[in-house]
């Protein structure tokens, strides 16, 4: 099964994980909408819905850049709306788009809460929500949530519960959403990360260059993306899959060209379930 001119809308597509999704799909032949809110260049940040664009014509697909902001209602529908119009459907949705607080109850101030619920949480489900009517007409239609399994330890939530429940709330939707929608063949999945992943996130936020060169690129994930959407909806829905363990499981058997830095050893992301075993090595090889 081939991407060729199936149309993705993806969130937060300007830079890292979204527009690896892109890319890859752009391969094939697809139509890219990259839906965010970097239109100018940002001092911190690379990239911009118009170098995206871009990147997506230059791999092989056809881009529509739009401006997204998914907390607003007007402004998913009409992205939406003008996606429909342009590309003729929509296929795929890849709720991408997120924010992130690591601080501590006390410590977080409400508006940033808010805002990490307004984009996880409500975001995912408005962006789906409004998708669904085109999605049940398409072939071979998919969701996916760039969100983590629903383990409900203490650990994931006591250090940052505010940042674990916008997080979370993805995964309720795709819990949701995967019932609601199975009879209209629409597939509705999540997809998490074992390691971290070398994104601006990461960089600026969480471990600077260091962690940066202790994760993997946005490409595995980008892989294990590609492998969902190539599969029949009706087979593959309601999963919540770690990238590794998912592409071991459709014979990938190769890792180590993910890596940023084969000298470090890998580190583990939040929110990765005890149970679930690395499947390679995630050790230093160098």
């Amino acid at each position: 099964m081939s991407l060729n001119s199936k149309t993705l809308f993806i969130t937060g597509a300007s830079r890292g994980i979204g527009l690896a999704i892109g890319l890859r799909a752009a391969r094939d032949g697809a139509n890219v909408v990259i839906a965010a809110k970097t239109a100018e260049p940002h001092p911190k940040l690379e990239g911009t819905i118009y170098t995206a664009a871009e990147a997506i014509i230059a791999a092989g697909g056809k881009a529509l850049p739009l401006v997204v902001d998914v907390r607003d209602e007007e402004s998913v529908k009409a992205a939406i709306a003008r996606t429909v119009e342009t590309f003729g459907g929509l296929d795929i949705v890849v709720n991408n788009a997120s924010a992130i607080n690591l601080s501590s109850t006390e410590a977080v101030d409400m508006k940033r809460y808010d805002l990490m619920n307004q984009i996880n949480t409500r975001g995912t489900f408005m962006v789906s929500k409004f998708a669904i009517p085109h999605l049940a007409k398409a072939a071979n239609p998919h969701i996916l949530m760039l969100s983590p399994p629903l383990d409900m330890s203490e650990k994931w939530f006591a250090p940052h519960l505010a940042y674990s429940i916008a997080k979370y709330g993805m995964s309720l939707c795709v819990l949701g959403f995967a019932g609601e929608l199975r009879g209209k063949g629409i597939a509705v999945n999540a997809l998490w990360p074992r390691t971290t992943i070398a994104t601006a996130a990461v960089n600026n936020l969480l471990g600077g260059d260091a962690l940066m060169k202790a994760s993997r690129t946005p490409d595995i994930l980008a892989d294990a993306a590609y492998m969902i959407f190539t599969t029949p909806s009706r087979e593959l829905t309601g999963q919540f899959l770690i990238d590794d363990t998912f592409l071991v499981s459709r014979g990938v058997t190769e890792f180590d060209h993910y890596r940023v830095d084969p000298t470090q050893p890998l580190a583990p992301d939040f929110f990765v379930p005890a149970d679930s075993k690395p499947p390679v090595n995630l050790k230093a090889i160098r």
